[in-house]
């Protein structure tokens, strides 16, 4: 039985060295679970390890990884998500090797960026699982790296081995970007990097002295469900509670019912999960579910709409949800991944600005009834880091309500891209040093603070400039999608493409919903009532409105549309007459 009383958490230098403490102090102890679902309707098959067994696990595949290469060598993780992720994860650091959290081979629709990201990497060897092994061998070819199988290296490989101690300021591990607007790039993140970032997280969602579960189905070769279901638990001592991010897609309540089951739980989500749940959790499923003890539950989708915390708190009113769950939150992979965040208990933070004062630069209040204003969420306040606003090209530091670049400085700040130039990204410095000194962040992000709270307005690389007006593509998608019942949520993106005379052209490229028939869709109607809902609310005209099938908007590994990609194809032409619905020009 585990004691609910969180054990002391001491102050180690490495997420091994955690392992090693709670190994010893606490034994018997959850330290995670994997609930996987082998049908439909099932409820759920769990399998734990202790924080002894983990231990054990984790100094076994570290002995045999040592075997295999030398110290600072990359290792590729593509195991499924399940305990032999956590365990590779952190006997590649324990081993002083640099893992490179990945996915199987069989993620649709990722086989080119997995291969891309593997040339670039250029991994000494590669981790995966028995269920996975034929899968990675056939994808790597018979010249690819050697395969371990981490759930066939015996527990008394690690029986004498010794663990390195590898310096703070090491690279423990390369995190992938998405790549939603450019080809991925590998972060160094040293071992301070994630045991800072933790920390800092643990401290803003109050939970840095408190019981906690960490309740996750986020992928763990993504930046917030590394750190929140494997970097945060073991720096707490925590239990870390996995399912697989398919199971969650085919049966969303499975995520709630974890939820409801464990205490004091923490879990975090993109936007489109919480809409997800409010659209298909039926009342059935909702009886008997109690979700009074959730503590945090993190949306750290940029920029946060406060309508999704709306419609998903009105849903589970019923259930005890409490409304002071729901915490915007932002990040990114060159920080580690947290940056700021909302903190639980707290209500939402609501801002309605003027729209065309944002374009232009200004965040001015705006009534929140009026159509053309838009409405976002604070992200709270930095925990362990410093954040600041600056022009982008100036590099001034501009004052509250003016919208610039987010640059972030802390030690959970990585150490730079991997096998690129960095010094743009992550060597910045204000005009004026007593803005604040030293080294900082460029996050390419758009935002501005209001209220002592950052607020997330968009990307710098996405927006969209026509007739030398801002529009924010988020922003123009959120009509699109509201503008016709057949447009799918969540799954368009808008962006710009050249024009004449050197100017730019608007184009939104948009899935249709599932329920409507391709044979009975009446496209230019859908194109119309895009044009007029963006025409009326932005001053935007579309060059093109092109309709696509569901699942040909290309998305990003972590689940986010890639517009960088979707601009790509359309400029090659890929949404030509046999992939797409219709167009309107």
């Amino acid at each position: 039985m585990d004691s609910r009383r969180p054990p002391l958490a001491p102050a180690c230098p490495t997420l091994p060295e955690y392992v090693r403490h709670w190994a010893e102090t606490t034994p018997d102890r959850r330290a995670f679970t994997f609930v996987e679902h082998p049908a439909q309707h099932s409820r759920g098959v769990h399998r734990t390890l202790t924080w002894r067994r983990l231990d054990v696990r984790v100094r076994a595949l570290a002995a045999r990884l040592a075997d295999e290469t030398g110290p600072g060598d990359r290792v590729a993780l593509l195991c499924p998500q399940g305990t032999e992720y956590v365990t590779a994860f952190l006997a590649a650091l324990a081993a002083g090797l640099v893992a490179v959290p990945l996915y199987t081979p069989g993620l649709p629709g990722h086989a080119d960026r997995l291969a891309g990201v593997l040339a670039d990497a250029r991994p000494s060897v590669v981790v995966t699982t028995s269920r996975a092994r034929d899968e990675v061998r056939g994808f790597l070819g018979p010249d690819g790296p050697p395969i371990v199988v981490a759930d066939e290296v015996p527990d008394d490989q690690g029986r004498d081995w010794r663990p390195v101690a590898p310096a703070p300021g090491a690279t423990a591990y390369l995190q992938y970007t998405s790549g939603s607007t450019r080809a991925p790039a590998g972060v160094e993140i040293s071992h301070g990097n994630v045991v800072a970032n933790a920390r800092q997280a643990l401290a803003a969602y109050g939970v840095g002295t408190r019981p906690l579960t960490c309740v996750g189905w986020l992928p763990l070769y993504h930046d917030m469900g590394l750190v929140l279901s494997v970097a945060a638990p073991v720096a707490r001592g925590a239990l870390s509670v996995l399912m697989d991010p398919a199971a969650f897609l085919h049966e969303p309540v499975r995520w709630l019912r974890l939820l409801a089951a464990h205490p004091n739980a923490v879990s975090a989500a993109p936007n489109f999960a919480y809409d997800y749940c409010v659209a298909t959790v039926t009342a059935d499923q909702k009886e008997g579910l109690l979700l009074d003890k959730v503590t945090a539950l993190i949306n750290g989708s940029e920029p946060v709409r406060p309508g999704t915390a709306d419609r998903f708190h009105a849903a589970f009113a019923d259930q005890g949800l409490a409304p002071g769950t729901h915490c915007p939150s932002y990040g990114l992979a060159e920080a580690t991944v947290f940056v700021c965040a909302a903190r639980p208990g707290e209500p939402l933070s609501r801002f309605a600005l003027d729209r065309d004062a944002l374009a232009a630069g200004k965040a001015l209040p705006a009534r929140s009834d009026d159509p053309r204003a838009v409405l976002l969420a604070g992200c709270g306040t930095p925990a362990g880091q410093r954040v600041r606003v600056a022009d982008p090209v100036s590099r001034a530091l501009l004052s509250e309500g003016e919208v610039g670049e987010i640059w972030v400085q802390g030690p959970n700040v990585g150490r730079g891209y991997w096998n690129r130039d960095s010094e743009d990204v992550f060597g910045a410095e204000f005009a004026d040093t007593a803005a604040g000194p030293g080294r900082w962040l460029r996050t390419g992000d758009l935002g501005t603070v209001l209220e002592g709270q950052l607020v997330v307005t968009g990307r710098l690389k996405d927006l969209i400039i026509v007739d030398g007006r801002n529009h924010y593509p988020q922003d123009v998608e959120a009509t699109v999608q509201e503008a016709h019942e057949a447009v799918r949520r969540d799954r368009l993106a808008a962006f710009a493409v050249p024009g004449g005379a050197g100017g730019e052209r608007a184009v939104v490229v948009a899935e249709h919903a599932r329920t409507a028939h391709l044979a009975e869709l009446d496209v230019p109607s859908v194109a119309r009532a895009v044009r007029g809902a963006v025409s009326a609310r932005h001053g935007l005209r579309l060059a093109d409105v092109v309709v696509v099938p569901p699942g040909t908007v290309p998305r990003t590994s972590s689940g986010k549309v890639s517009r960088a990609l979707t601009r790509a194809r359309y400029l090659e032409g890929a949404y030509g007459a046999q992939d797409r619905a219709g167009a309107a020009g």
